[in-house]
Protein backbone atom coordinates (compact mmCIF):
# COMPACT_ATOMS: atom_id res chain seq x y z
CA UNK A 1 0.00 0.00 0.00
CA UNK A 2 2.81 2.42 0.85
CA UNK A 3 4.37 1.84 -2.58
CA UNK A 4 1.10 2.83 -4.25
CA UNK A 5 0.82 5.83 -1.94
CA UNK A 6 4.34 6.99 -2.81
CA UNK A 7 3.69 6.56 -6.53
CA UNK A 8 0.45 8.54 -6.22
CA UNK A 9 2.30 11.30 -4.36
CA UNK A 10 4.95 11.46 -7.08
CA UNK A 11 2.29 11.64 -9.80
CA UNK A 12 0.45 14.39 -7.92
CA UNK A 13 3.64 16.45 -7.59
CA UNK A 14 4.58 15.97 -11.25
CA UNK A 15 1.11 16.95 -12.46
CA UNK A 16 0.99 20.01 -10.19
CA UNK A 17 4.62 21.08 -10.73
CA UNK A 18 3.97 23.52 -13.64
CA UNK A 19 1.45 25.39 -11.49
CA UNK A 20 3.75 25.54 -8.45
CA UNK A 21 6.81 26.47 -10.51
CA UNK A 22 4.85 29.39 -11.95
CA UNK A 23 3.70 30.49 -8.50
CA UNK A 24 7.25 30.23 -7.16
CA UNK A 25 8.54 32.37 -10.04
CA UNK A 26 6.08 35.13 -9.18
CA UNK A 27 5.95 34.93 -5.39
CA UNK A 28 8.55 34.28 -2.71
CA UNK A 29 5.72 32.92 -0.58
CA UNK A 30 5.83 29.65 -2.52
CA UNK A 31 9.63 29.38 -2.43
CA UNK A 32 9.89 29.68 1.32
CA UNK A 33 11.16 26.53 2.97
CA UNK A 34 11.39 24.53 -0.27
CA UNK A 35 14.81 23.14 0.60
CA UNK A 36 13.66 22.04 4.06
CA UNK A 37 10.57 20.39 2.61
CA UNK A 38 12.85 18.44 0.27
CA UNK A 39 15.08 17.22 3.08
CA UNK A 40 17.79 19.90 3.20
CA UNK A 41 18.08 20.34 6.94
CA UNK A 42 19.22 23.84 7.82
CA UNK A 43 22.62 24.36 9.50
CA UNK A 44 20.85 26.33 12.24
CA UNK A 45 18.58 23.39 13.06
CA UNK A 46 21.52 20.97 13.02
CA UNK A 47 23.37 23.24 15.41
CA UNK A 48 20.42 23.56 17.77
CA UNK A 49 19.92 19.78 17.94
CA UNK A 50 23.58 18.80 18.12
CA UNK A 51 23.95 15.27 19.50
CA UNK A 52 20.77 15.47 21.57
CA UNK A 53 17.41 13.80 21.09
CA UNK A 54 14.38 16.07 20.65
CA UNK A 55 10.66 16.41 21.09
CA UNK A 56 9.28 17.19 17.63
CA UNK A 57 6.08 19.28 17.64
CA UNK A 58 4.27 19.72 14.32
CA UNK A 59 1.75 22.58 14.09
CA UNK A 60 0.40 23.15 10.58
CA UNK A 61 -0.40 26.86 10.65
CA UNK A 62 -1.17 29.83 12.87
CA UNK A 63 -4.08 28.27 14.75
CA UNK A 64 -2.15 25.13 15.62
CA UNK A 65 0.94 27.11 16.67
CA UNK A 66 -1.20 29.20 19.01
CA UNK A 67 -2.96 26.11 20.37
CA UNK A 68 0.33 24.37 21.12
CA UNK A 69 2.02 27.41 22.68
CA UNK A 70 0.96 26.84 26.28
CA UNK A 71 1.77 23.13 26.09
CA UNK A 72 5.25 23.84 24.71
CA UNK A 73 5.90 26.45 27.39
CA UNK A 74 4.84 24.07 30.16
CA UNK A 75 6.95 21.21 28.81
CA UNK A 76 9.99 23.45 28.58
CA UNK A 77 9.43 24.89 32.07
CA UNK A 78 9.24 21.42 33.63
CA UNK A 79 12.39 20.27 31.85
CA UNK A 80 14.61 23.10 30.54
CA UNK A 81 17.02 20.52 29.10
CA UNK A 82 14.45 19.30 26.55
CA UNK A 83 15.41 20.06 22.95
CA UNK A 84 12.03 20.96 21.47
CA UNK A 85 11.78 21.55 17.71
CA UNK A 86 8.71 22.94 15.95
CA UNK A 87 7.70 22.39 12.33
CA UNK A 88 4.93 24.11 10.38
CA UNK A 89 3.47 23.75 6.91
CA UNK A 90 2.41 27.31 6.07
CA UNK A 91 4.49 30.47 5.84
CA UNK A 92 2.27 32.33 8.32
CA UNK A 93 2.63 29.47 10.78
CA UNK A 94 6.39 29.54 10.28
CA UNK A 95 6.56 33.28 10.93
CA UNK A 96 4.55 33.03 14.14
CA UNK A 97 6.50 30.00 15.39
CA UNK A 98 9.77 31.85 14.81
CA UNK A 99 8.49 34.86 16.73
CA UNK A 100 7.30 32.74 19.66
CA UNK A 101 9.93 30.03 19.92
CA UNK A 102 13.08 31.09 18.07
CA UNK A 103 14.25 33.51 20.76
CA UNK A 104 17.55 31.71 21.03
CA UNK A 105 20.50 33.91 21.99
CA UNK A 106 23.26 34.64 19.51
CA UNK A 107 26.57 33.12 20.45
CA UNK A 108 29.20 35.80 21.17
CA UNK A 109 32.32 35.78 18.99
CA UNK A 110 30.85 32.97 16.93
CA UNK A 111 30.57 33.10 13.17
CA UNK A 112 28.62 29.84 12.87
CA UNK A 113 24.96 29.61 11.87
CA UNK A 114 22.45 30.97 14.35
CA UNK A 115 20.69 28.08 16.13
CA UNK A 116 17.03 27.62 15.18
CA UNK A 117 14.37 25.22 16.39
CA UNK A 118 11.69 26.11 13.81
CA UNK A 119 11.54 24.57 10.33
CA UNK A 120 9.17 23.53 7.54
CA UNK A 121 7.59 20.08 7.71
CA UNK A 122 9.10 17.71 5.12
CA UNK A 123 7.35 16.17 2.15
CA UNK A 124 6.02 12.70 2.92
CA UNK A 125 8.62 10.63 1.06
CA UNK A 126 10.53 7.85 2.80
CA UNK A 127 14.05 9.17 2.20
CA UNK A 128 13.11 12.69 3.34
CA UNK A 129 11.26 11.52 6.44
CA UNK A 130 14.13 9.19 7.39
CA UNK A 131 16.63 12.01 7.05
CA UNK A 132 14.69 14.14 9.55
CA UNK A 133 14.19 11.26 11.95
CA UNK A 134 17.91 10.49 11.82
CA UNK A 135 18.91 14.12 12.37
CA UNK A 136 16.34 15.03 15.04
CA UNK A 137 16.38 11.73 16.94
CA UNK A 138 12.91 12.47 18.35
CA UNK A 139 11.87 10.90 21.62
CA UNK A 140 8.32 11.65 20.46
CA UNK A 141 6.53 13.25 17.53
CA UNK A 142 3.60 15.39 18.69
CA UNK A 143 1.06 16.26 15.97
CA UNK A 144 -1.34 19.12 16.66
CA UNK A 145 -4.98 18.50 15.67
CA UNK A 146 -5.24 16.21 12.62
CA UNK A 147 -2.10 16.44 10.47
CA UNK A 148 -1.59 12.73 9.67
CA UNK A 149 0.78 11.69 6.88
CA UNK A 150 1.02 7.97 6.05
CA UNK A 151 4.75 7.72 5.37
CA UNK A 152 5.64 9.61 8.54
CA UNK A 153 3.48 7.25 10.60
CA UNK A 154 5.14 4.20 9.04
CA UNK A 155 8.70 5.47 9.39
CA UNK A 156 8.15 6.70 12.96
CA UNK A 157 6.85 3.28 13.99
CA UNK A 158 9.82 1.52 12.38
CA UNK A 159 12.23 3.89 14.14
CA UNK A 160 10.51 3.36 17.49
CA UNK A 161 9.29 6.98 17.75
CA UNK A 162 6.00 7.40 19.65
CA UNK A 163 3.47 9.51 17.74
CA UNK A 164 1.01 11.49 19.85
CA UNK A 165 -1.88 13.56 18.50
CA UNK A 166 -2.85 16.50 20.74
CA UNK A 167 -5.93 18.67 20.39
CA UNK A 168 -7.14 16.04 17.96
CA UNK A 169 -10.29 16.68 16.01
CA UNK A 170 -12.17 15.25 13.04
CA UNK A 171 -14.24 17.90 11.27
CA UNK A 172 -17.73 17.31 9.89
CA UNK A 173 -16.25 17.76 6.42
CA UNK A 174 -13.44 15.23 6.93
CA UNK A 175 -15.43 12.52 8.70
CA UNK A 176 -17.22 11.13 5.60
CA UNK A 177 -13.89 10.83 3.73
CA UNK A 178 -12.28 9.00 6.64
CA UNK A 179 -15.28 6.68 6.85
CA UNK A 180 -15.15 5.92 3.12
CA UNK A 181 -11.42 5.13 3.32
CA UNK A 182 -11.48 3.40 6.71
CA UNK A 183 -10.02 0.18 5.30
CA UNK A 184 -6.95 2.16 4.19
CA UNK A 185 -6.66 4.48 7.18
CA UNK A 186 -7.31 2.06 10.04
CA UNK A 187 -3.95 0.19 9.72
CA UNK A 188 -2.13 3.53 9.73
CA UNK A 189 -4.10 4.95 12.65
CA UNK A 190 -3.27 1.88 14.73
CA UNK A 191 0.37 3.04 14.55
CA UNK A 192 -0.45 6.08 16.68
CA UNK A 193 0.71 5.81 20.27
CA UNK A 194 -1.96 8.09 21.70
CA UNK A 195 -4.72 10.45 20.54
CA UNK A 196 -5.69 13.25 22.94
CA UNK A 197 -8.92 14.56 21.44
CA UNK A 198 -10.54 17.97 21.94
CA UNK A 199 -13.85 16.46 23.04
CA UNK A 200 -15.64 13.19 23.67
CA UNK A 201 -17.30 13.54 20.26
CA UNK A 202 -13.90 13.85 18.57
CA UNK A 203 -12.58 10.89 20.56
CA UNK A 204 -15.47 8.74 19.35
CA UNK A 205 -14.82 9.86 15.77
CA UNK A 206 -11.17 8.81 15.98
CA UNK A 207 -12.24 5.40 17.27
CA UNK A 208 -14.84 5.11 14.53
CA UNK A 209 -12.24 5.61 11.79
CA UNK A 210 -9.75 3.13 13.22
CA UNK A 211 -7.88 4.36 16.30
CA UNK A 212 -7.96 1.67 19.02
CA UNK A 213 -10.29 2.74 21.82
CA UNK A 214 -7.59 2.32 24.48
CA UNK A 215 -5.36 4.76 22.58
CA UNK A 216 -7.94 7.58 22.36
CA UNK A 217 -8.70 9.93 25.24
CA UNK A 218 -10.76 13.10 25.60
CA UNK A 219 -8.33 15.69 26.98
CA UNK A 220 -10.06 19.00 26.28
CA UNK A 221 -9.19 21.81 23.92
CA UNK A 222 -5.73 23.38 24.20
CA UNK A 223 -7.10 26.66 22.87
CA UNK A 224 -8.89 27.26 26.17
CA UNK A 225 -5.44 27.54 27.74
CA UNK A 226 -4.10 30.19 25.36
CA UNK A 227 -3.81 33.54 27.10
CA UNK A 228 -2.44 36.85 25.88
CA UNK A 229 -0.38 37.32 29.03
CA UNK A 230 1.62 40.28 27.71
CA UNK A 231 0.02 43.38 26.21
CA UNK A 232 1.81 44.08 22.93
CA UNK A 233 3.10 47.55 21.96
CA UNK A 234 0.48 47.84 19.20
CA UNK A 235 -2.30 47.40 21.79
CA UNK A 236 -0.84 50.07 24.07
CA UNK A 237 -0.52 52.53 21.20
CA UNK A 238 -4.02 51.88 19.90
CA UNK A 239 -5.53 52.34 23.35
CA UNK A 240 -3.85 55.74 23.60
CA UNK A 241 -4.92 56.92 20.12
CA UNK A 242 -8.43 55.54 19.58
CA UNK A 243 -11.32 58.02 20.09
CA UNK A 244 -11.96 58.53 23.78
CA UNK A 245 -15.26 57.02 24.94
CA UNK A 246 -15.70 55.59 21.44
CA UNK A 247 -16.80 52.12 20.40
CA UNK A 248 -14.49 49.64 18.63
CA UNK A 249 -15.36 46.65 16.49
CA UNK A 250 -12.42 44.24 16.23
CA UNK A 251 -13.01 41.94 13.26
CA UNK A 252 -10.45 39.15 13.31
CA UNK A 253 -9.36 36.36 10.97
CA UNK A 254 -11.65 37.51 8.17
CA UNK A 255 -11.79 35.72 4.83
CA UNK A 256 -12.70 36.84 1.33
CA UNK A 257 -16.35 37.83 1.14
CA UNK A 258 -16.65 38.85 4.79
CA UNK A 259 -15.04 42.29 4.73
CA UNK A 260 -17.80 43.74 2.56
CA UNK A 261 -20.44 42.83 5.16
CA UNK A 262 -18.29 44.39 7.87
CA UNK A 263 -17.65 47.61 5.95
CA UNK A 264 -21.37 47.92 5.19
CA UNK A 265 -22.13 47.41 8.89
CA UNK A 266 -19.65 50.15 9.82
CA UNK A 267 -21.15 52.64 7.35
CA UNK A 268 -24.71 51.87 8.40
CA UNK A 269 -23.86 52.18 12.11
CA UNK A 270 -21.98 55.49 12.04
CA UNK A 271 -25.07 57.77 11.95
CA UNK A 272 -26.25 56.30 15.26
CA UNK A 273 -22.81 55.53 16.74
CA UNK A 274 -20.60 58.38 15.42
CA UNK A 275 -17.57 57.52 17.59
CA UNK A 276 -17.28 54.05 16.08
CA UNK A 277 -14.05 52.64 14.59
CA UNK A 278 -13.11 49.22 13.26
CA UNK A 279 -9.92 47.22 13.57
CA UNK A 280 -9.83 44.70 10.73
CA UNK A 281 -7.44 41.73 10.68
CA UNK A 282 -7.63 39.52 7.55
CA UNK A 283 -6.66 35.90 8.18
CA UNK A 284 -4.12 35.60 5.37
CA UNK A 285 -1.28 38.11 4.71
CA UNK A 286 -1.60 37.49 0.99
CA UNK A 287 -4.95 39.31 1.10
CA UNK A 288 -3.76 42.50 2.81
CA UNK A 289 -3.48 44.42 -0.47
CA UNK A 290 -6.86 43.33 -1.80
CA UNK A 291 -8.53 44.27 1.50
CA UNK A 292 -6.85 47.69 1.34
CA UNK A 293 -8.41 48.23 -2.08
CA UNK A 294 -11.79 47.08 -0.81
CA UNK A 295 -11.68 49.61 2.04
CA UNK A 296 -10.57 52.42 -0.26
CA UNK A 297 -13.25 51.57 -2.83
CA UNK A 298 -15.85 51.78 -0.05
CA UNK A 299 -14.72 55.38 0.60
CA UNK A 300 -13.76 54.53 4.17
CA UNK A 301 -10.70 56.12 5.78
CA UNK A 302 -7.90 53.52 5.87
CA UNK A 303 -5.03 53.33 8.36
CA UNK A 304 -2.40 50.62 7.85
CA UNK A 305 -0.80 49.27 10.98
CA UNK A 306 2.54 48.83 9.18
CA UNK A 307 2.64 52.57 8.39
CA UNK A 308 0.93 53.93 11.49
CA UNK A 309 3.24 52.34 14.06
CA UNK A 310 6.16 54.29 12.59
CA UNK A 311 4.47 57.56 13.63
CA UNK A 312 1.33 56.91 15.73
CA UNK A 313 -1.35 59.57 15.35
CA UNK A 314 -4.89 59.95 16.73
CA UNK A 315 -7.32 57.66 14.93
CA UNK A 316 -10.44 59.39 13.64
CA UNK A 317 -13.86 57.89 14.25
CA UNK A 318 -15.25 56.12 11.20
CA UNK A 319 -11.81 54.81 10.20
CA UNK A 320 -10.76 51.24 9.53
CA UNK A 321 -7.44 50.27 11.10
CA UNK A 322 -6.00 47.44 9.00
CA UNK A 323 -3.96 45.07 11.14
CA UNK A 324 -1.61 43.93 8.39
CA UNK A 325 0.53 41.76 10.66
CA UNK A 326 0.57 38.22 12.06
CA UNK A 327 0.48 37.40 15.78
CA UNK A 328 -0.98 40.64 17.21
CA UNK A 329 -4.70 40.01 16.91
CA UNK A 330 -5.10 38.10 20.19
CA UNK A 331 -3.80 41.07 22.19
CA UNK A 332 -5.74 43.64 20.14
CA UNK A 333 -9.04 41.88 20.92
CA UNK A 334 -8.75 43.42 24.40
CA UNK A 335 -9.68 46.80 22.87
CA UNK A 336 -12.97 45.59 21.42
CA UNK A 337 -16.41 46.78 22.42
CA UNK A 338 -17.62 43.91 20.23
CA UNK A 339 -15.57 41.24 18.46
CA UNK A 340 -16.45 39.58 15.17
CA UNK A 341 -14.63 36.27 14.60
CA UNK A 342 -14.17 35.55 10.91
CA UNK A 343 -14.27 32.53 8.67
CA UNK A 344 -17.87 32.14 9.79
CA UNK A 345 -20.00 34.18 7.36
CA UNK A 346 -18.84 31.89 4.55
CA UNK A 347 -18.60 28.07 4.69
CA UNK A 348 -15.02 27.94 6.05
CA UNK A 349 -15.76 26.56 9.52
CA UNK A 350 -14.94 29.67 11.56
CA UNK A 351 -11.97 30.65 13.73
CA UNK A 352 -11.26 30.75 17.45
CA UNK A 353 -13.87 32.67 19.52
CA UNK A 354 -11.85 32.25 22.72
CA UNK A 355 -9.31 34.93 21.80
CA UNK A 356 -11.85 37.71 22.54
CA UNK A 357 -13.62 35.66 25.23
CA UNK A 358 -10.59 35.84 27.53
CA UNK A 359 -11.03 39.65 27.65
CA UNK A 360 -14.76 39.49 28.50
CA UNK A 361 -15.64 40.85 25.05
CA UNK A 362 -19.07 40.07 23.54
CA UNK A 363 -18.62 37.87 20.47
CA UNK A 364 -20.39 37.68 17.12
CA UNK A 365 -19.92 34.91 14.56
CA UNK A 366 -21.63 33.84 11.37
CA UNK A 367 -23.44 30.51 11.00
CA UNK A 368 -20.42 28.47 9.82
CA UNK A 369 -18.68 27.49 13.06
CA UNK A 370 -18.08 23.75 12.78
CA UNK A 371 -14.29 24.00 13.25
CA UNK A 372 -15.02 25.23 16.79
CA UNK A 373 -18.36 23.56 17.32
CA UNK A 374 -17.61 22.57 20.93
CA UNK A 375 -16.52 26.07 21.92
CA UNK A 376 -19.46 27.73 20.21
CA UNK A 377 -21.89 25.29 21.82
CA UNK A 378 -20.44 26.07 25.28
CA UNK A 379 -20.70 29.81 24.65
CA UNK A 380 -24.25 29.53 23.29
CA UNK A 381 -25.32 27.52 26.32
CA UNK A 382 -24.29 30.44 28.55
CA UNK A 383 -25.70 33.11 26.20
CA UNK A 384 -22.14 34.36 25.67
CA UNK A 385 -22.08 34.65 21.86
CA UNK A 386 -24.34 35.73 19.00
CA UNK A 387 -24.43 33.53 15.90
CA UNK A 388 -26.00 35.41 13.00
CA UNK A 389 -26.45 35.10 9.23
CA UNK A 390 -24.76 37.71 7.01
CA UNK A 391 -27.94 39.74 6.50
CA UNK A 392 -28.32 40.16 10.26
CA UNK A 393 -24.70 41.09 10.97
CA UNK A 394 -25.26 44.85 11.06
CA UNK A 395 -28.24 44.90 13.48
CA UNK A 396 -26.53 42.30 15.68
CA UNK A 397 -23.39 44.43 15.97
CA UNK A 398 -25.43 47.57 16.57
CA UNK A 399 -27.41 45.87 19.33
CA UNK A 400 -24.27 44.81 21.19
CA UNK A 401 -22.60 48.20 20.69
CA UNK A 402 -25.51 50.00 22.33
CA UNK A 403 -27.13 47.48 24.69
CA UNK A 404 -26.34 47.26 28.43
CA UNK A 405 -26.53 43.47 27.94
CA UNK A 406 -23.18 43.48 26.13
CA UNK A 407 -21.05 43.73 29.27
CA UNK A 408 -22.61 40.79 31.17
CA UNK A 409 -22.53 38.79 27.93
CA UNK A 410 -18.78 39.37 27.73
CA UNK A 411 -18.38 38.36 31.37
CA UNK A 412 -20.16 35.09 30.65
CA UNK A 413 -17.79 34.47 27.72
CA UNK A 414 -14.79 34.88 30.00
CA UNK A 415 -16.37 32.54 32.54
CA UNK A 416 -16.72 29.85 29.85
CA UNK A 417 -13.09 30.41 28.90
CA UNK A 418 -11.89 29.99 32.49
CA UNK A 419 -14.05 26.96 33.29
CA UNK A 420 -12.87 24.99 30.25
CA UNK A 421 -9.12 25.50 30.84
CA UNK A 422 -6.79 22.67 31.80
CA UNK A 423 -6.21 20.68 28.60
CA UNK A 424 -2.51 21.61 28.55
CA UNK A 425 -1.91 19.94 31.93
CA UNK A 426 -3.85 16.84 30.88
CA UNK A 427 -1.87 16.54 27.65
CA UNK A 428 1.40 17.26 29.42
CA UNK A 429 0.84 14.45 31.92
CA UNK A 430 -0.01 12.01 29.12
CA UNK A 431 3.05 12.99 27.05
CA UNK A 432 5.37 12.65 30.04
CA UNK A 433 3.98 9.17 30.68
CA UNK A 434 4.69 8.16 27.08
CA UNK A 435 8.22 9.59 27.29
CA UNK A 436 8.89 7.72 30.51
CA UNK A 437 7.88 4.44 28.88
CA UNK A 438 9.75 4.94 25.59
CA UNK A 439 13.36 4.41 24.57
CA UNK A 440 15.15 7.31 22.84
CA UNK A 441 15.60 6.67 19.12
CA UNK A 442 19.07 6.01 17.77
CA UNK A 443 20.38 6.52 14.27
CA UNK A 444 20.63 2.76 13.90
CA UNK A 445 16.87 2.51 14.37
CA UNK A 446 16.22 4.72 11.33
CA UNK A 447 16.46 2.94 8.00
CA UNK A 448 19.24 4.26 5.79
Amino acid sequence: MMLLYSLALVVAIVVASPYWLLRMAWSGRYRNGLGERLGLISPGLRRFVGDHSTIWIHAVSVGEVIAASRLIERMQALDPTLKMVISTTTRTGQTLAQERFDTLPDQPNDSGPRPTRVFYYPLDFAWIVRRYLKELKPRALVLVESELWPRMLVEAEQAGVPVIVVNGRISNRSLPRYRALRALWAPLLRKLTLVLAQSEEDRQRFVEIGVPADKALSAGNLKYDVRATVELPITCELRAHLPQSGKVIVAGSTLEGEEKFLLDALSESLPDIPQLTMILAPRHPGRFRSVERLITDASVALIRRSDWMLHPQPIAAGSVFLLDTVGELASVYSLASVAFVGGSLIPAGGHNPLEPAQFAVPIVMGPYTENFRGMVAALLEQDAIRVTPPERLCPTLQELLTSPEAKPMGSRARQVFEEQAGASETCLAAIRKVLAESTPVTNEAVQQ
